[in-house]
């Protein structure tokens, strides 16, 4: 598969400065940061700094720093945010996965009792 990514999608325009975010942490590999539409009462967002459409693309193309940076991130947003009780990471990937935005990003979410994602 090829991976064409968009240098105008919103992430890579908070990566710029160019858009504002609450940012909760941020490494050299990795942004995190509120989402704006939060479905819990802990939903962060984690980004690579690096141009990555999605997960598989991430997972294929990433050097092996950033890949470890950016699970070091998403282990320090665990931290920050308590969610000691559970939480879901989310990554949607592509139109079936819904993927609102073409820059990979995993949402934490936690904070509440959460549903199953899918009936059992």
């Amino acid at each position: 598969m090829q991976f064409e990514y968009d240098d105008q999608n919103i992430f890579a325009k908070i990566l710029r400065s160019e858009i504002p975010n609450a940012t909760v942490f941020e490494n050299d590999h990795a942004l995190a940061f509120n989402d704006i539409n939060p479905q819990a009462p802990v939903h962060v967002l984690i980004i690579p700094k690096g141009p990555y459409v999605s997960l598989d693309h991430f997972a294929r193309d990433a050097s092996p720093e950033e890949q470890v940076g950016f699970m070091a991130a998403v282990a320090e947003v665990c931290r920050l945010t308590g969610v000691d009780d559970g939480f879901r990471a989310i990554a949607n990937t592509r139109t079936h996965g819904v993927q609102d935005v073409p820059h990979y990003h995993m949402h934490i979410i936690g904070g509440t009792q959460l549903g199953r994602m899918l009936p059992a």
